[in-house]
């Protein structure tokens, strides 16, 4: 950790649910395969996606068939509006983080610009395919250069872009997850547009939680696409939740707040938000002292 403001999770190896099912070894190689395949389909055609005309849904079938080749089903609920909408409205779409899969699935939805750390520009197999998106990265080792790329989004998101952000900041295991953190949604609120939350969670065919899609700790791009590849019956569930529509929060914290709340309350986790509990915790001390015996 270079400061003391990077992002960081407690997620490790522990963390990992077990006794999840698992495909025979051939199928693991048959779907690195595929997705290897996906990427390189991706690369051949990407004079193709200069072309305004039909591009999102070049896009998306790309990033559905990266899902597709690693044996993972989508679990869509809400968000027709989102869903449908036509391009050209911007809007900062929010979600909390657990896999390198997220990415993959959001832009499976609707092909979209992401916010990302500047490492995923070189990541195997998923770095090419969110360069070409058009991504605004973010070096998180450096403080000074974040005002320049809150500016750079709030820009994007202003001429009408639809731009990812894990305001998290770092991955967790899906079975706990990280306060969301308010830079990005001040680029919401400079650029005058809507927070579009979205909960995402991954379990098994049988509704189990699992874990094992998590990318944490200190683990590599490669060990964890290998652990994606072995899991037999793997569904990521969307939970697309209702916008938050400009000028509904005084801040970016409040909005931050709002946000994570809504994320929570899709996943049935919801926590006392932060001011709340701090009203709480006052509420608790004497107004007076007592007399001194």
């Amino acid at each position: 950790m270079s400061h003391a403001w990077m992002p960081t999770s407690p997620c490790g190896d522990g963390c990992l649910t077990d006794a999840d099912p698992v495909v025979a070894f051939p199928r693991r190689v048959v779907r690195v395969t595929a997705a290897i395949l996906v990427v390189l389909a991706a690369l051949l055609s990407a004079p193709l996606l200069l072309v305004s005309w039909g591009r999102e849904g070049r896009v998306r079938l790309i990033f559905r068939g990266m899902l597709r080749a690693f044996g993972v089903s989508l679990d869509i609920r809400g968000g027709a509006d989102f869903l449908t909408a036509p391009a050209g409205r911007g809007a900062l779409v929010v979600n909390n983080h657990i896999s390198w899969l997220d990415i993959v699935a959001i832009n499976a939805l609707r092909p979209m610009r992401a916010l990302a750390k500047k490492e995923i520009a070189g990541w195997p197999v998923l770095g090419g395919l969110v360069r070409r998106g058009g991504s605004i990265f973010l070096d998180r080792e450096r403080l000074t250069t974040l005002p320049a790329t809150m500016a750079s989004l709030a820009d994007a998101l202003r001429t009408g872009s639809l731009v990812s952000v894990t305001p998290e900041g770092t991955t967790w295991c899906g079975l706990a997850s990280g306060r969301f953190t308010t830079a990005t949604f001040q680029a919401a609120i400079d650029g005058g547009v809507p927070v579009r939350p979205i909960a995402l969670r991954y379990r098994l065919a049988d509704g189990r939680e699992t874990s094992r899609p998590a990318f944490i700790g200190p683990e590599s791009l490669i060990a964890s696409l290998r652990r994606v590849a072995a899991l037999r019956g793997l569904v990521l569930e969307v939970h697309i939740c209702p916008e938050i529509a400009p000028g509904r929060a005084e801040n970016r914290r409040e909005l931050a707040a709002l946000a994570e709340a809504a994320v929570h309350s899709a996943l049935g986790t919801v926590k006392i938000p932060a001011q709340q509990r701090r009203r709480s915790a006052a509420q608790r001390v004497p107004l007076a002292s007592p007399p001194a015996k």
